[in-house]
Parts: structure tokens; C-alpha cells; sequence
């Protein structure tokens, strides 16, 4: 007959759940770059739709909003790959021109 036992710890399923979410954390900056391509990838796969959907301006503002969408999260998933270090001291110098002025 079988013995049953328990799971190891390592089995556990908050343990496997943080070992699968460390896979979809971005490390470095050419990580950052990959899905900041994907991301406009999709984003002007998307456009073209708006430019097939609405014909005119309209169509152009569309896609001209997701191209913008696409800068804004690069910049954020760029800056949220360098080190401490050097944010603090960018943030620094901000300041101190902040001050200057």
C-alpha cells in the first residue's frame, strides 16, 4: 500500500507561484528593449487598425495615441532597469537645477 506523505516546502504553491513570477520580471535593459519592441509591435498593428476603422484625422490621431503610449511605457520600463544608484543621482541633479533656476 502507498504512503502518503507531504509536499516538500520547495512544492509548495506560493513557492512555484514566485519561482513563475520571477521568469516575468525584466532584469536587464535588453530585456527592456525586447518588450518595449513587442509592445510597439503591437501597438502599430493596432494603429493600422484605427486607420482602417476610421478614415481621415481621426484614424491618424488614433494612431498617433498609441505610437505615444509606446513612449511613455519604454521610458517607464527603461528608468525601472537602472540601477538605484544611478536614478538617485539623476534625480539629484534634477533638483539641484531645479534650484539653480
Amino acid at each position: 500500500m502507498a504512503v502518503f506523505r507531504r509536499w516538500p516546502r520547495s512544492c509548495s504553491f506560493t513557492t512555484m507561484l514566485k519561482k513563475a513570477l520571477r521568469l516575468l520580471v525584466i532584469k536587464n535593459r535588453f530585456e527592456a528593449w525586447a518588450v518595449i519592441y513587442a509592445i510597439a509591435l503591437g501597438a502599430t498593428t493596432r494603429g493600422v487598425q484605427y486607420l482602417e476603422l476610421y478614415r481621415g484625422a481621426a484614424g491618424w490621431l488614433l494612431f498617433a495615441a498609441c505610437s505615444g503610449a509606446v513612449f511613455m511605457a519604454g521610458a517607464k520600463i527603461l528608468d525601472g532597469t537602472r540601477a538605484p544608484a544611478h536614478r538617485r543621482g539623476s534625480l539629484a541633479r534634477l533638483v539641484a537645477r531645479a534650484r539653480q533656476s
